[in-house]
């Protein structure tokens, strides 16, 4: 799945192009998302955008006069640019023909995405969007917030943060890496963890996401940025999917579990209960 990183260098791929440009025509080929394509998104032409923003891993495109456009990029979703000539790809569901010639299409193979027309109100209040814990990546992501949000949790820590109302967008990767070069086991009792060690998860975790977005995203199977090229971080990943091989800083053997249905590994040297 598509994670915070890449939705948000899939935001900034997107964005110079969209931008102060204007929709010419929509074309919805498929409207059986996870959730059904707005019937209203066809109002949208003759309407121009005036931003594109990003929430946790979704993407909110800013109309002018028609509201705005929330998009999530499901399990397998990517937005690709493109001339409108080009043949349309078996999962191009939704097309944006916009003035400056170019198409905005959203490409989601297994259909877990959702594209969906608000035509006002504030798009943080929408149900989806509602009840999110912070940004990773901004200012109210302390040690102080985490320290709260676990003070009263028996899960697991990599548990803890990968739930969205406690901190949004921490998916499996970026939670297996962030415990890592914070020294934290991802089985440690979230409410057991001190304040101290909670600083060093919330700086490794911003570390591993910025990094992320400045390297473009991690390589997943079905991401591609925007420009139709796959994120390359997976390369610098310390224990994701590294099972039995080396710790790259100890040499020791890395361990792997499965916790909460999602792949596990960390280094038992390196990482402290």
């Amino acid at each position: 799945m598509p994670e915070l990183p890449e939705v948000e260098t899939t935001r900034r791929g997107v964005e110079p192009h969209v931008v102060g440009k204007s929709v010419r025509e929509v074309m919805v080929r498929h409207r059986g998302l996870r959730q059904p394509v707005s019937d209203s998104l066809d109002t949208i032409a003759g309407d121009r955008f005036t931003a594109v923003r990003r929430r946790a891993k979704y993407l909110i495109f800013d109309l002018q006069e028609s509201g705005f456009l929330l998009v999530h990029l499901g399990m397998s979703g990517s937005l690709r640019l493109v001339g409108p000539a080009e043949d349309f790809k078996k999962h191009d569901h939704i097309a944006l023909t916009l003035d400056s010639g170019k198409q905005l299409r959203f490409h989601d193979p297994r259909r877990f995405g959702i594209f969906l027309h608000l035509p006002d109100g504030d798009p943080l209040a929408h149900v989806l969007l509602e009840k999110l814990g912070p940004e990773p990546l901004e200012p109210d992501f302390t040690a102080a917030h985490l320290a709260a949000a676990c003070a009263s949790r028996s899960c697991a820590i990599k548990l803890a943060i990968m739930d969205s109302k406690v901190v949004v967008g921490v998916g499996n990767i970026y939670a297996s890496e962030a415990l890592f070069r914070a020294g934290l086991r991802p089985a440690a009792e979230a409410r057991l963890v001190s304040k101290p060690r909670l600083a060093k998860l919330v700086t490794a975790i911003r570390t591993v996401l910025e990094e992320s977005i400045t390297q473009g995203g991690t390589t997943l199977r079905d991401f591609l940025h925007s420009d139709g090229e796959p994120g390359y971080f997976r390369q610098r990943l310390f224990v994701y999917e590294r099972k039995g091989q080396p710790c790259r800083v100890c040499t020791t053997p890395i361990r792997h579990a499965v916790m909460g249905q999602r792949s596990t590994y960390w280094c038992p040297k390196c990482q402290r209960p």
